[in-house]
């Protein structure tokens, strides 16, 4: 088990130098390292593709992909449910709508009085408050409902409305604005600069350090509600953090990254068949690198055609949806 972990890890490692490497634009090895190991040079082409944009490229997606995989993982394991992921609970959906109030109905700036703002922050901003607000009605929503399942449903419910009023602003929006807006739908890892890094990589790492601390209470769900409650579980509290880790992390990487698809539902099965145990202890680690394995492969597989920048969402379900047609074919039975 420690030496797929470590295989693992080294794999980690070997793409996220290979988006380094390899991009859209053809550049030397010798140029690559040259980059990597003198001053930032803003004047210089090769030093900005490499320091400005690859490299918090590879970070966004390695930081990424192991919160979207964590976020699923503790969705599946806290409803007892194979195919929950982080978009389940429509907090995803409240990033869509703010995103979507922003470009939709302002033409991607808001105007109040004396003040505008626009461009990208503002973006950021309407993903990022879009989210904690429906983050916020599902903590209030916990304390209210003792079933995981009612609280699931009420997810589920609150992302059909988010949809809804989406579908509705697309409707009565200028083509323009619907562009702009389907284009951010389809995800990418290039939202985050280096400037930007430090808040997103604090925020992402908050987020798996409260998973990581979840991994008693979460192996003992695994028995069942009723034994981990006579085992001294609270579960109400262990709900709370989880929907706070989970809502924390996809909050930042819908806000920066936009709604990433599959990662989240088809990386804790992957990361179940290669240990072929549950035990959180190893499981929730290996699915943290195996997120940031898949997020850094479907990176490197958009900038490989070397014309444009596939969007993130067009690579994904490639990857995922075998492997949840897996999933479903071995419960079948």
């Amino acid at each position: 088990m420690k030496l797929r972990i470590l295989l693992l890890s080294l794999l980690v490692i070997l793409f996220f130098f290979l988006n380094l490497f390899f991009g859209s634009v053809h550049i030397a090895p010798s140029d690559v390292l040259h980059a990597l190991t003198h001053a930032v040079n803003n004047a210089d082409s090769i030093s900005y593709i490499i320091v400005g944009s690859r490299l918090p490229n590879a970070i966004t997606a390695t930081l990424a992909g192991a919160g979207l995989a964590t976020s699923g993982l503790l969705l599946q394991t806290s409803f007892h449910n194979p195919l929950a992921g982080p978009s389940i609970l429509g907090i995803s959906s409240g990033a869509n709508l703010g995103v979507a109030i922003v470009m939709l109905a302002f033409g991607g700036g808001v105007t109040t009085g004396l003040y505008s703002w626009g461009g990208y922050f503002t973006i950021v901003g309407a993903a990022f408050i879009g989210s904690l607000l429906i983050m916020a009605l599902l903590l209030l929503f916990s304390s209210l409902l003792k079933d995981n399942l009612m609280l699931l449903i009420t997810g589920i419910m609150m992302g059909y409305i988010t949809s809804s009023v989406i579908s509705l602003l697309n409707f009565l929006a200028s083509v323009e604005n619907i562009q702009s807006f389907l284009i951010w739908g389809m995800g990418n890892f290039n939202g985050v600069s280096l400037q930007q890094m430090p808040i997103f990589a604090t925020l992402c790492i908050l987020g798996l350090i409260l998973s990581l601390l979840l991994i008693k209470p979460l192996n003992a769900i695994l028995l069942g509600d009723n034994y981990a409650s006579n085992l001294g579980i609270n579960l109400r509290r262990t709900r709370n953090l989880l929907l706070l880790a989970t809502g924390l992390l996809t909050a930042v990487i819908t806000a920066y990254c936009g709604p990433v698809a599959f990662i989240g539902l088809a990386t804790p099965h992957v990361a179940f068949l290669l240990l072929g145990t549950n035990n959180h202890r190893y499981l929730l680690p290996v699915t943290m690198l195996a997120g940031s394995f898949i997020a850094l492969l479907c990176n490197l597989l958009c900038t490989l055609p070397a014309v444009t920048v596939i969007p993130l969402n067009a690579v994904t379900p490639i990857l995922g949806a075998p492997v949840i047609i897996y999933i479903i074919m071995r419960h079948k039975h």
